[in-house]
């Protein structure tokens, strides 16, 4: 937030610098000292914020790393899918789960309202169960031969519930969070 606003700040008092804004009647010689001083004793505060912002492969390295045991929800993607939990080209007729804990994929869209109220749940219930069970995320739009060639999903949210041992089970529709901790609860027993 603090950042937003310094851009901002830093952002006007460039724009007025290259623009019409010289008109000594539309800008106060003083209102912009004050407020340099200001951008100044705030970034003297946090140097940090003029730093460049993370850049998109940053981002995207930090959505794919391993979230196990942290108590978060982690965004993967196919490829991430088959090398750490199933490998449906290896094994198209035979589920292998390769995890080594109980595992729940939440299938969302970000246009999605009903996957926006699950979202909250999901990241509430990775802390609850951190360690015990690890979450992930699958974006239906940008995994479409996973979503829908290989789980035939329709209807969004739909969570995958998988067992360390045993076939996964599959609920479509938005839950209330009772609903999900006794399917996680019922994945804890198997």
């Amino acid at each position: 937030m603090k950042r937003n606003l310094i851009s901002l700040v830093l952002v006007g008092l460039l724009f007025c610098g290259f623009t019409s804004c010289n008109n000594a009647e539309a800008i106060n010689d003083t209102t912009t000292n004050v407020q340099s001083e200001e951008v100044q004793k705030v970034v003297e505060s946090d140097p940090t914020i003029l730093e460049p912002a993370t850049n998109a492969a940053d981002i995207v390295a930090d959505q794919s790393a391993s979230a196990e045991g942290t108590g978060k929800v982690r965004k993967i993607t196919t490829a991430t899918f088959i090398a750490e939990i199933f490998d449906y080209k290896a094994n198209p007729t035979k589920w292998v789960y390769k995890g080594d804990k109980p595992a729940i994929i939440d299938f969302y869209a970000d246009w999605c309202g009903p996957c926006k109220r699950v979202a909250p749940i999901m990241d509430e219930l990775a802390l609850k169960y951190k360690g015990q069970v690890n979450f992930y995320k699958i974006n239906t739009d940008e995994e479409k031969e996973l979503s829908g060639s290989v789980f035939g999903i329709r209807s969004i949210p739909s969570i995958l519930y998988i067992p360390v041992n045993g076939q996964p089970s599959m609920s479509q529709g938005a839950s209330p969070k009772e609903t999900y901790i006794q399917q996680i609860d019922a994945l804890l027993k198997k």
